[in-house]
């Protein structure tokens, strides 16, 4: 298990220790950033200290805060060990220097951590570097590099998989942020965490709290099952908050996280088997192309050519899709029944969600029209699932019963859009939303003010993340947590 570090970059001695204090319930240690302090009494700092700290004083060439004489910052950092610092924190480059004020034999009991920060790429030599590292005097491997894309994570992993010696490794950015939550699992001695947004020491680091009281990343360790949502984008999701609480609800040993993914989803999921993750939420605009990386689908799902949920087997990954057992779930609860013959459907949105709506309202023996921005992408769904294909322009003269938004349009933080014309909107209509953050969106609220009946996304939100728990864990989900958690989630942003 990785122990949560967080930096402390406060200017003052009096501001550092209030921050400690103020912290150290999320902390396992503190990093003491001197080149951040600019009135720093050193021997206060460390005898009020409430957990134990890492001194160091970043050379502004691997990303100090100031540009600083170099003898006088390798003093303080020899004066940091005169005083008994935990740990200091020494740049492999100016490792000489320092063992020139401070020799091995006068460390006593503080660690020596050698470091290297790359803050332009992730270097297909840092594993020698790594190892050079190990050689010195050193007592702990620390290297920190930026990111490029995800698959950089598993250079960070395979180079912790092989350390002699205790080691930190971390891909910085936001690509990087991964290795930052699973550092445990691939036995990091710490990752770095951020006091607050705005303070990252580094780039890509996670706050504290989200760290401790979101991810559990002090508690991941060589056998946390990994479970991640893949998709573009993917901030706005609730999904770490709704099944990492509902793996704690349950004491099982597992952690989800998210993934912006820009490229081939399928090639994705295949490099990151060697992780593994056990199980993939898969959001727009990926639930099509991602197909091409699973053994088995579920032969509604391939019908509609879009899966949202990867559980991972002996024979590789099954696919289903619980989106759309969720949305009409929820529709059949207004309308009161789950037989929709008869009724008139209008889906706006032709990918993947649109897809399991137009095949899942037909199924149930809707009558379905569906639009989208690209007609011919429209046009093709509606021959292959017996839909009416239309232009976005006739959605408002086109009579229904239930009109559904597939597209994202109208989520945050774009909160003032919406689909579809107002005109669009009658008494009596029934109006779905799959967008689920606002839990009220434009088209909801105008679709409320013209008497229609309206479903939030959040409620096919938490029906699809229930089905996709108890998929990955054959369990019972504790569907009311989890339903609470959103709300909660919702009310507070």
């Amino acid at each position: 298990m990785a122990k949560i570090c967080v930096p402390i970059l406060s200017p003052t001695t009096a501001a550092a220790l209030a921050e400690m204090a103020r912290l150290a319930p999320l902390a396992d240690l503190f990093e003491l950033r001197l080149d951040h302090l600019y009135e720093c009494d050193l021997a206060r700092l460390l005898a009020d200290r409430p957990r134990p700290v890492i001194v160091t004083n970043r050379s502004s060439v691997e990303g100090g805060f100031k540009i600083q004489d170099e003898s006088a910052r390798l003093s303080s950092l020899a004066q940091a060990v005169r005083l008994g610092a935990d740990y200091v924190d020494v740049e492999l480059t100016s490792l000489p220097a320092f063992e020139r004020f401070c020799p091995r034999s006068l460390r006593g009991q503080t660690k020596l951590i050698v470091s290297y920060h790359n803050f332009a790429s992730l270097p297909d030599y840092l594993p020698d570097l790594a190892r050079s590292i190990a050689e010195t005097n050193a007592d702990i491997v620390k290297v920190a590099a930026m990111a490029q894309c995800l698959e950089d994570n598993l250079k960070i992993f395979a180079l912790l998989r092989a350390a002699t010696k205790p080691t930190i490794a971390l891909a910085m950015g936001e690509f990087g942020q991964m290795s930052r939550i699973l550092a445990g699992k691939f036995g990091a001695l710490l990752t770095f965490a951020a006091a607050e947004s705005g303070l990252e020491s580094a780039p890509g680091q996670i706050t504290a709290d989200q760290m401790a009281n979101l991810y559990h990343a002090n508690r991941i360790n060589p056998d946390t099952r990994v479970y991640a949502l893949i998709g573009n984008p993917v901030e706005h999701s609730l999904g770490p908050a709704i099944h990492n609480a509902a793996f704690a609800a349950l004491d099982l040993d597992a952690v989800y996280l998210r993934l912006k993914v820009e490229g081939d989803p399928a090639d994705l999921v295949r490099a990151f088997a060697a992780i593994p993750i056990d199980g993939f939420s898969v959001t727009s605009p990926h639930k099509t192309a991602v197909m091409a990386a699973c053994s088995k689908i579920d032969p509604v799902a391939l019908r509609m050519k879009a899966v949202n949920t990867l559980v991972r087997r002996d024979d590789g990954y099954h696919a289903t899709n619980t989106d759309v057992t969720a949305a009409m779930q929820a529709l059949a609860v207004v309308l009161g029944t789950d037989d929709f013959s008869g009724r008139r459907a209008v889906v706006v949105g032709a990918g993947g969600v649109g897809r399991a709506y137009v095949h899942g309202l037909i199924a149930r023996g809707a009558v379905v029209s569906v639009a989208d921005l690209d007609e011919a992408r429209a046009r093709a769904l509606a021959e292959e699932s017996g839909a009416t294909p239309i232009t976005l322009a006739q959605v408002a003269q086109t009579q229904a019963d239930i009109l559904m938004n597939a597209t994202p349009l109208g989520m945050w933080p774009k909160v003032d859009a919406t689909p579809v014309d107002p005109a669009a909107l009658r008494p009596g209509l029934v109006v779905f939303d799959a967008v689920y953050n606002p839990r009220e969106t434009r088209l909801l609220r105008e679709a409320a003010a013209r008497g229609c009946q309206t479903i939030s996304g959040v409620e096919q939100f938490i029906g699809q993340a229930i089905e996709q728990f108890e998929l990955w864990t054959a369990r019972p989900a504790p569907a009311e947590l989890m339903r609470q958690v959103v709300l909660d989630a919702l009310e507070n942003k």
